[in-house]
């Protein structure tokens, strides 16, 4: 099906709008009328300027305040109506959006504003033009699409047809009953169909849709059931995205135009109109790579964690370190590395890396080019929207070629492992990246999405949203801080499960490693929220141990000092399925009071 987006949604001059829309697949643009005013160019040349990047122009809009107002105001509607068409006309544009009045001189007059509407269709059809009226949420007295219909229908004109927007729909808190009254409109007569996600918020509408949309899979609408409903009766125009955003307006529209295309291409895959590789999902974390331009602090930090350096790459200069089924590579070679030791990459276990690899290349990953040598394992990997390298590994270790056949086993001392595996990845976003990685992991990864949650920290507010398989056996939490500059609140951390964080802790302790300290204060607090021995408080308190608990279980869990952007958490989940979100205000908070008394 034709997938469209209108300029709103994309940041930057109108050519750059539809550069972006272009080079992310969409066939179509609807034309904002502001983004056309402020553009140097005539309609005749954007017209040729999108014939030239392969896209039509679906749609103009919108027309305000037009219907059931006094004939005097009607008629210089109509005039201001004519002058719009005849530009229409000149870019190659054939179908109008009139948004439900909100003038304060509308009446409520369901026949004026059929007849109103019937007449500015006649004098479209003279400039072969198409009316698609549709329900603003805040009209003032048409609100809702069953009511728009019916003007449609109540006019009679075979030029005025009505829109659909999934947000104007949505929000009103429709429930599937109150969707099925989109079968009684002729799939002809939908002349458009505009869609955007949101999440869910209690808030003025207006507001709600001005700054707060996404697109389709970012928020909590059910976008794809209103699709399946608008497709059962025959509609057969164009997917269209309508996504007013405060964040996708400051971003580079390039990355936010394939954003949008991939939630297109997961939402026709969802009602069935497209079939793109199934989604294979990670069965494990196979290793975490870190990049860092001095390997001896990492070394340092990772011995005292009880890791071994148990093989080389035969070709490059990164070494792996194992403790249990943790594995961690170390890489000093020339990457980029602005902010010192970083969090680069994650190899994921996966049962058919081929299929995931195309399933993230359907879905506009971008696939990354290896450089590797004749003999090194032919890895496939993409790039999340943060950067992050994205490998997928074989579960199956014995099949050939695999990654670990790449490292050459070095001497090493082994080590009672206190650190089984790796427990989680927490994943810092660029501010501007947070929703999009949702959609990333969901749909690419096939991983599931958990409730996103709001964490205080001392100079703003970090939102974090889990996504993980089902039995947990991979787990990555994406956060976006407040701070856009604080290098606290953009560090990475990897999670270490253990069977005894408190032996785990003391053996890290003793080998020379610094634990996050935390205040006293928060231990007076745990002794009020939980039944805890003296003992254990005491022990938590002298080792920086943090405690939560919920319905399946308990959690404790402690933080080493930050190395660049990367510290470690020491985890011994017992049952409990979160990730200790109540105390990172405390852990954020810390972090803030360490960097300040040691600079860095």
């Amino acid at each position: 099906m034709r997938t469209s987006i209108a300029t709103v949604s994309l940041s930057g001059s109108l050519t750059e709008k539809l550069t972006a829309a272009s080079r992310a697949g969409f066939d179509g643009v609807e034309i904002f009328e502001n983004d056309l005013l402020a553009s140097p160019l005539t309609p005749e040349e954007i017209r040729a300027r999108c014939a030239d990047l392969g896209l039509t122009i679906d749609l103009y809009q919108p027309m305000r305040d037009v219907e059931a107002v006094p004939d005097d105001v009607f008629d210089r509607n109509l005039r201001r109506a004519r002058h719009k068409f005849d530009l229409m006309r000149r870019l190659g544009a054939d179908t109008v959006l009139v948004c439900s009045s909100v003038a304060p001189q509308a009446v409520d007059d369901d026949a004026l504003a059929a007849g109103q509407l019937s007449r500015l269709a006649d004098a479209a059809e003279e400039f072969g033009v198409r009316v698609a009226y549709e329900a603003l949420a805040w009209g003032r007295h048409v609100s809702t699409y069953d009511h728009a219909w019916r003007i449609v229908e109540a006019a009679g004109h075979p030029a005025l047809g009505t829109c659909l927007d999934s947000f104007h729909i949505l929000s009103r808190g429709s429930e599937p009953k109150d969707l099925e009254g989109i079968a009684d409109i002729p799939g002809e007569k939908i002349f458009f169909l505009q869609l955007a996600d949101a999440p869910l918020l209690a808030m003025d509408v207006l507001q709600w849709s001005r700054h707060y949309r996404c697109f389709p899979g970012q928020g909590g609408f059910d976008v794809s059931g209103l699709v399946r409903h608008v497709l059962h009766t025959g509609y057969s125009g164009p997917l269209s995205l309508e996504v007013f955003n405060d964040v996708f307006r400051q971003s580079e529209a390039a990355p936010t135009a394939v954003d949008a295309h991939r939630s297109l291409l997961v939402l026709q895959e969802t009602v069935g109109l497209a079939t793109p590789p199934a989604p294979v999902v990670p069965t494990g974390v196979a290793f975490a790579e870190l990049v860092t331009p001095d390997a001896d602090p990492v070394a340092a930090l990772l011995g005292a964690l009880g890791f071994a350096r148990s093989a080389r790459h035969r070709s490059k200069p990164v070494d792996l370190w194992q403790q249990g089924e943790a594995r961690l590579l170390v890489n000093t070679g020339p990457a980029v590395r602005r902010d010192g030791t970083q969090l680069a990459a994650i190899g994921l276990e996966s049962p058919d890396p081929a299929g995931a690899a195309r399933r993230a290349e359907a879905l506009l990953a971008p696939v990354l080019p290896r450089r590797r040598a004749a003999e090194d394992a032919p890895l496939d990997a993409v790039a999340a929207p943060d950067g992050t390298e994205l490998f997928f590994c074989a579960t199956d270790r014995t099949e050939l070629p695999n990654w670990r056949t790449d490292f050459e086993d070095v001497e090493h001392t082994e080590q009672a492992p206190g650190v089984t595996r790796i427990d989680h990845l927490a994943l810092t976003q660029p501010w501007h990246h947070f929703d999009e990685a949702t959609l990333f992991h969901r749909s690419v990864l096939g991983l599931d999405a958990q409730d996103s949650v709001d964490v205080a920290d001392p100079y703003g507010l970090m939102r974090s949203r889990a996504v993980t398989n089902a039995d947990g056996s991979v787990r990555i939490a994406l956060t976006v801080g407040a701070a856009p500059t604080d290098d606290t609140v953009h560090a990475q951390h990897i999670a270490l499960a253990t069977g005894d964080v408190v032996a785990a802790a003391r053996r890290f302790r003793a080998a020379g490693g610094l634990l996050l300290p935390i205040p006293a204060n928060y231990y007076d607090d745990l002794a009020a929220r939980f039944e805890l021995t003296d003992s254990e408080l005491e022990t938590y308190r002298e080792l920086g141990i943090l405690y939560d608990r919920d319905a399946h279980g308990e959690f404790r869990h402690c933080y080493t000092r930050t190395v660049g952007r990367v510290f470690f958490e020491l985890v011994q989940r017992d049952g409990y399925r979160g990730y200790g979100a109540q105390n990172a205000p405390v852990r954020l908070a810390a972090q803030h009071s360490v960097k300040g008394l040691t600079g860095g």
